[in-house]
């Protein structure tokens, strides 16, 4: 696979990956598209259905953060593995490792320190949309962080910075109030 991207603005991933939500794919779906685009992958802009059935914590299950699982399925397009080499294998060793530093970001960096959907979402009526202003915003943050990660292990210079806020902050951007909830 080749990337094209000479360098990488954090800054225009988060806000791509947000717009993607907006316009209509789910979180993993968003992540994977920005990653595609704002890497200029030569990769068929049809992988972007793996991602489908990972969002709402994989399938409407409640799980994994559908925008982590977007992250963690872009960096492995880029560094897993085809080959059966066992689990000392030095590339699933380092897509693992990248994967791990991805998760373990999201926890400490999300509003809610967790990687679970449903805990993330659980004040939400989800048939009702409420969860989307928080949801858009982790997609945005997970994307950055991915692209961060794969631009630093690839060789490729960014600009722009991650725009993570409190708590507090990102109370003040949601669309619905937490008290409407």
């Amino acid at each position: 696979m080749e990337v094209r991207a000479k360098s990488i603005d954090l800054t225009k991933v988060q806000d791509a990956a947000e717009e993607s939500y907006r316009k209509g794919f789910f979180c993993c779906e968003a992540v994977m598209e920005t990653i595609i685009e704002q890497f200029e992958l030569d990769v068929p802009y049809e992988l972007i259905r793996m991602a489908s059935g990972m969002a709402i914590g994989v399938g409407k299950s409640g799980c994994i953060c559908g925008a982590l699982n977007g992250g963690v399925l872009a960096i492995g397009m880029i560094f897993g593995r085809s080959e059966q080499k066992g689990p000392k294998d030095p590339n699933v060793v380092k897509c693992m490792n990248m994967t791990a530093e991805l998760h373990d970001w999201f926890r400490e960096n999300n509003t809610k320190k967790v990687a679970c959907c449903r805990v993330l979402t659980k004040e939400f009526d989800m048939s009702q949309g409420q969860h989307k202003s928080q949801c858009i915003y982790y997609t945005g943050i997970c994307a950055a962080k991915t692209a961060e990660i794969l631009a630093r292990e690839l060789g490729i210079p960014t600009t722009g910075e991650i725009r993570v806020l409190t708590h507090d902050e990102y109370l003040k951007t949601r669309t619905t109030p937490l008290s409407a909830c």
